[in-house]
């Protein structure tokens, strides 16, 4: 929690006014980055367990997640992330959520292959009008490291 404490005190109030780039490495360890930055590079190019955006907050005279998510269009990551990450977390250890405070649901479309959010369990692709699997499917090309 050190470690945390002063990489934290270390940030200039405007960047911890707004969520952080995160990816949680094969690794198990969470890295950060300004939420300006792509998950692939703040991963160097790596398979991940998990990325997303983070924001922090202090509570009680200590840091917590304020809000996670598993949003990165980069990676596409399963909700299913979600222990890879509170692992992470946990190894700081920082209060948390119990999940994700914002799931964010991505499909490969079979017809055409482009890359989908799924909005209110409508799991047709934007771009084809095609249907999308209810199972996750982005991981064909190896960036993730979903275990």
């Amino acid at each position: 929690m050190a470690d945390f404490a002063s990489w934290a005190g270390r940030q200039p109030p405007a960047e911890l006014a707004e969520p952080f780039t995160y990816v949680v490495g094969l690794d198990g360890r969470l890295r950060l980055a300004p939420r300006r930055s792509e998950h692939v590079a703040c991963a160097g190019g790596a398979a991940v367990l998990g990325a997303g955006e983070i924001s922090f907050v202090r509570e009680t005279g200590r840091w917590a997640v304020g809000e996670v998510s598993n949003q990165s269009t980069g990676y596409c990551p399963d909700v299913t992330s979600w222990p890879a990450v509170a692992r992470a977390l946990d190894g700081i250890p920082l209060r948390r959520p119990t999940a994700f405070t914002h799931e964010v649901v991505f499909r490969r479309c079979p017809a055409c292959a482009e890359h989908n959010i799924v909005r209110e369990a409508d799991f047709v692709c934007v771009f084809c009008g095609g249907e999308l699997p209810r199972e996750w499917n982005v991981d064909d090309v190896g960036r993730s490291g979903r275990r």
